[in-house]
C-alpha cells in the first residue's frame, strides 16, 4: 500500500516540485499552502508523513508541529522539518517531536539532494513501521502470558 505524505509549504513552486518529487517516487501525496490548511488536512487525513516548512502564512510550522504532537490522534505522526534553520532551533524543534530536518537549498543541488532527502524519508517511514511491529509483538506476547 503506497503511503500518504502531507507536504506543507506556502512556496507553489516549492510545492508543485516537492509534490512531482514524491509522486514520481510512488507515494500519495496531499499538499496545503498555508498553516491552517495544513493542520486541518493533517487532523482529517492522517497522513504516514508530513513535510513541514517553518514559515507559513496563518500558522507557522512550530505552532504546527506542536499542536501535531499535542493532539492523540496525531501524535505518532513523523514530521520531518524542511526549512531553512539554525542547528539551535533544528534541535528545539527535535525536542518538541519532529523526527528529522532537512535542510531546503540541498534539495537545489538536483538529484542528488532529491535522493537523499527521498531516502531520509524512507528511513523515517521504516522507523515508524519497526516501532508499530515491535508494539504490535509485545502486546501479543502480554496476551498470550
Amino acid at each position: 500500500m503506497k503511503k500518504t505524505i502531507l507536504l506543507i509549504e506556502d512556496s507553489k513552486v516549492q510545492k508543485l516540485a516537492g509534490e512531482r518529487m514524491l509522486l514520481k517516487a510512488g507515494y500519495l501525496v496531499l499538499t496545503a499552502g498555508d498553516g491552517a490548511e495544513g493542520l486541518r488536512l493533517a487532523r482529517e487525513s492522517a497522513p504516514d508523513l508530513v513535510l513541514l516548512d517553518m514559515l507559513l502564512p496563518e500558522i507557522g510550522g512550530e505552532e504546527i508541529l506542536r499542536a501535531l504532537k499535542g493532539n492523540p490522534r496525531t501524535e505518532q505522526i513523523p514530521v520531518i522539518i524542511v526549512s531553512h534553520l539554525l542547528p539551535a532551533d533544528i534541535a528545539k524543534l527535535k525536542a518538541v517531536g519532529a523526527a528529522e530536518y532537512f535542510h531546503k537549498s540541498r534539495l537545489l543541488e538536483g538529484e542528488g539532494g532529491e535522493i537523499v532527502f527521498l531516502s531520509m524519508i524512507e528511513n523515517v517511514l521504516l522507523e515508524v513501521a519497526r516501532r508499530k511491529d515491535a508494539g504490535a509483538r509485545i502486546a501479543v506476547g502480554a496476551r498470550t502470558h
